[in-house]
């Protein structure tokens, strides 16, 4: 694999995606590069849809992902694009299933319609497609013998940590015109996208304390993926799922910290829920 391609995928990683890194950086260097060539094209997706960070206007954005949609046709190693040089690489050791980047560019596309979510089997939805999409690549850079068992619950893994950064991002979604909490939940507690804004008077504790629960019981679904991967592989998968369940207690102690800031662990205690989770796996296989 390149190593200019691999050096920039990994710094792409590294720096815009810190909550997988500590995770990634546990992986054998073939799968760590594979990983970060499949997690920086992710971000570049993400970024398509984060009208924030890019600038652009809605067609553009379109036009953005329409353009990355079609490059999945014609990834190969000589491209001059680094993410789809590595990412070709990746495809011929892993056998990527790159049309698993379609859903991912499917769920952007949603946030480009604005879609409100009503009920949650239609949050779940937007959240196979952003996340879960991002298991299942993940999943084949790990390796599993039983594959269809893994894929669903890789695919369960990724709708739990979507959950878990919807809860986390609650303020900075809500700037940008963004509710993803289903409204049937709202109504639910009594809430308004008021009070998330702070300009109502409905106790909100109960609401986030409730999604929180909802996205516990995600991850302990999607973590019985686990004993299914080698140990390093489940160590990674296990530090980046160990990030959110953290971030998910934080939220649940304190639930309206997210509704004035984005809530987000030090790097020291990334690192020592990554070593943690390198640790507690010593029978798994090597």
């Amino acid at each position: 694999m390149s190593t200019a391609a691999v050096a920039y995928c990994e710094d792409v990683t590294r720096t815009r995606a810190r909550n997988f890194w500590y995770g990634i950086r546990l992986l054998p260097r073939p799968k760590r590069e594979a990983l970060a060539a499949v997690y920086a094209l992710a971000r570049r997706i993400d970024d398509v849809g984060d009208d924030g960070r890019t600038g652009a206007g809605e067609a553009a954005r379109r036009t953005a992902l329409a353009s990355i949609e079609r490059s999945l046709s014609t990834v190969t190693a000589d491209s001059t694009d680094p993410v789809l040089a590595a990412l070709a690489e990746a495809r011929l050791r892993f056998d990527l299933p790159l049309d698993a980047f379609r859903d991912l560019i499917d769920g952007v596309r949603m946030d480009l319609d604005h879609v409100e979510y009503r009920r949650i089997d239609q949050l779940e939805t937007y959240c196979r497609r952003v996340a879960g999409s991002v298991g299942r690549l993940s999943l084949s850079v790990f390796g599993c013998a039983d594959r269809a068992a893994a894929e669903a619950l890789a695919d369960d893994l990724g709708v739990a940590m979507q959950l878990a950064n919807i809860l986390r991002d609650i303020r900075e979604d809500l700037d940008r015109g963004r509710v993803y909490l289903p409204y049937e939940d709202l109504e639910r507690f009594g809430c308004t996208v008021a009070d998330l804004r702070g300009a109502g008077d409905a106790d909100t504790d109960a609401l986030i304390r409730f999604e929180a629960e909802r996205a516990r019981q995600w991850f302990d679904r999607g973590l019985r993926l686990l004993p299914l991967l080698d140990r390093r592989s489940a160590a990674c998968a296990g530090a980046m799922a160990g990030i959110y369940r953290r971030l998910l207690r934080r939220i649940t102690a304190e639930p309206r910290s997210v509704l004035r800031r984005r809530i987000s662990l030090p790097g020291w205690e990334k690192a020592a829920v990554a070593a943690r989770a390198l640790a507690r796996l010593p029978g798994a296989p090597a």
